[in-house]
């Protein structure tokens, strides 16, 4: 099975997502690479600096900074040498004040097999979008997306056939070494060493416009309420119910901030049939409501 984008919402929801550029890649192959500069844009008609979702994966590697940039609501700051992976579904947001230099990778879904896609963690949300290689790894990951820059541009000394199949393969080698500079990291080794945790984090992703109960959850799993809360403490330093929140609040921010959905329709699709206790439960998260929230983005 090929790589897979996530469900996306209809589209009479209003949510902008943006699809990968094939227009802009050499030879309409499933990637591209090249320099990041402020000039770079996904679309012509979609400035980069307004918040946006992608269908596509990114990988920026910068070679200047200090750069804000914005992924899910939060604000991560990479310098020279740090890199961003920010995956299909995440909604973000380019600085209209920071100067991006370095170089870009975008990938399509679809463009990797279902085995490269499992071993190099390409949908693995609970990893930090911010990578800070040290100096060897870092030197490591330079050649590697500098060697896949190269085999991208050439398309003369191949047909097309092969020059997609050795992109591929070159690809690999370079998201492989990602995915061990990401796995390397205490925070990642220790969630992806919890089984217990992991399976939880895999059935809140699933079920959280559905199901905000700690014990349905437990009793899902086949765990007791206390192994599940030792296991999502241990890993996040944070309640079972504070994750489920957490992500539900997301949702909810995402929906709020991207479509013009009535404030009641927004609660009723992540699990709240009354829009009373929806304001009540966002207001109570975000120390907002749902209006202001909306309004403050507008």
């Amino acid at each position: 099975m090929a790589d897979r984008t996530p469900n996306e919402p209809g589209d009479g929801d209003g949510i902008r997502t943006l699809p990968f550029p094939v227009d802009l890649s050499v030879g309409g192959v499933g990637i591209q690479v090249g320099p990041l500069g402020t000039e770079r844009l996904w679309h012509a008609d979609d400035p980069l600096e307004r918040v946006h979702r992608i269908d596509f994966h990114v990988v920026m590697l910068f070679t200047d900074g200090p750069v804000r940039h914005m992924i899910d609501f939060a604000e991560y700051e990479a310098r020279a040498g740090d890199l961003l992976w920010i995956r299909p579904g995440q909604v973000h947001r380019f600085s209209r004040t920071c100067e991006y230099r370095g170089t870009v990778l975008t990938m399509q879904p679809g463009f990797l097999p279902r085995a490269i896609v499992e071993a190099t963690g390409l949908y693995r949300y609970d990893l930090p979008p911010l990578l800070r290689p040290g100096a060897a790894q870092l030197a490591a990951v330079q050649a590697s997306l500098a060697n896949l820059q190269r085999e991208y541009e050439d398309a003369e000394t191949l047909p097309l056939s092969l020059h997609t199949s050795v992109l591929r393969h070159s690809l690999t080698a370079f998201l492989l070494r990602l995915a061990h500079l990401a796995a390397s990291s205490a925070e990642a080794a220790r969630r992806q060493a919890d089984t217990t945790f992991t399976l939880f984090r895999d059935a809140v992703e699933k079920d959280f416009a559905t199901n905000h109960s700690v014990s349905g959850y437990a009793d899902a799993l086949g765990y007791s309420r206390r192994t599940l809360v030792r296991a999502v403490r241990s890993a996040t330093g944070e309640t079972p119910k504070g994750f489920i929140d957490k992500r539900v609040v997301l949702e909810a921010k995402r929906l709020l901030a991207h479509t013009d959905l009535p404030i009641g329709r927004v609660g009723a699709a992540i699990g709240f049939p009354d829009a009373a206790n929806f304001s009540k439960f966002f207001q109570l998260h975000t120390g907002q409501t749902p209006v202001a929230f909306r309004a403050e983005l507008r």
